[in-house]
C-alpha cells in the first residue's frame, strides 16, 4: 500500500463526535446566536441527537440521517446537527447533500472548525484543492490550535498541492501541539528528506 493510500485510510478512520449544546428545556428562539453554549434545547431534541451519534458510530448512516433531519426540524439554530448530517451523507457517498449540510452549519456559525474541516475534506476529495486551502487557512485564523484543520492543511499541501514548505509549517505546528503523534512524526521526517532539510 502506498503512503498516499495509507494516509487516506487513516483519515477515514478518524471518529468525529460533536456536542449539541447545553441540555435544558426551553423553546426554540429565532435569530442569530453568538454563544452556542447558552442555547437551551428540549430534552427530546438532545436525546434524539445523542441517538444519532450512536447511529453514526455504528456506521448506520441512513438511520443517522433520518434522525438528524428530525432533530433539525425541531431545532435548526445549532451547527452540530448539520455537521453530523454532512458527515453521515459524506460517509454514505452523497457528496451533494453533504456539502449542503456543511454549508448550513457554516451559515449558523461561520467559524465552526469541524464544519470547515469536513467541508475542506470534501473539497479535497472532489479535487477542489484551492477552495479547500482557502477554507483551512481562514478557519485556522480563528482556531489556530484545532488539530484536524492543521493536519488536513498539511496533508493537502503535501499530497495534493506539492507545497512542501506549507506542509512542513503545518506539521511542525501540529507536532508542537501533539508531539506524541507517531504518524505525523514519520510524515515530517519524510517531508524534511524531500525538502533537503
Amino acid at each position: 500500500m502506498t503512503r498516499f493510500a495509507k494516509t487516506l485510510k487513516r483519515l477515514a478512520a478518524v471518529p468525529l463526535v460533536l456536542l449539541l449544546a447545553s441540555c435544558a428545556s426551553g423553546p426554540s428562539k429565532p435569530g442569530k446566536i453568538e454563544d452556542f453554549s447558552s442555547v437551551e434545547v428540549s430534552g427530546s431534541v438532545s436525546w434524539d441527537f445523542q441517538r444519532s451519534l450512536e447511529h453514526l458510530s455504528a456506521e448506520e448512516y441512513a438511520e443517522a440521517i433520518e434522525l438528524l433531519h428530525e432533530v433539525i426540524e425541531r431545532e435548526n439554530r445549532l451547527p452540530a446537527p448539520y455537521v453530523n448530517l454532512g458527515i453521515a451523507y459524506f460517509k454514505s457517498g452523497d457528496e451533494k447533500n453533504a456539502e449542503e449540510a456543511f454549508r448550513q452549519a457554516l451559515e449558523r456559525d461561520p467559524h465552526h472548525p469541524s464544519a470547515t474541516n469536513e467541508l475542506g475534506v470534501l473539497y479535497r476529495k472532489q479535487g477542489r484543492f484551492q477552495e479547500a486551502r482557502k477554507l483551512y487557512t481562514g478557519a485556522l485564523g480563528e482556531h489556530p490550535q484545532y488539530l484536524p484543520l492543521i493536519k488536513n492543511l498539511g496533508i493537502l499541501c503535501d499530497l495534493y498541492l506539492q507545497d512542501l514548505q506549507c506542509a512542513l509549517a503545518q506539521f511542525e505546528h501540529y507536532l508542537e501541539l501533539e508531539p506524541e503523534d507517531k504518524d505525523v512524526t514519520i510524515w515530517m521526517a519524510d517531508l524534511k528528506r524531500r525538502a533537503g532539510r
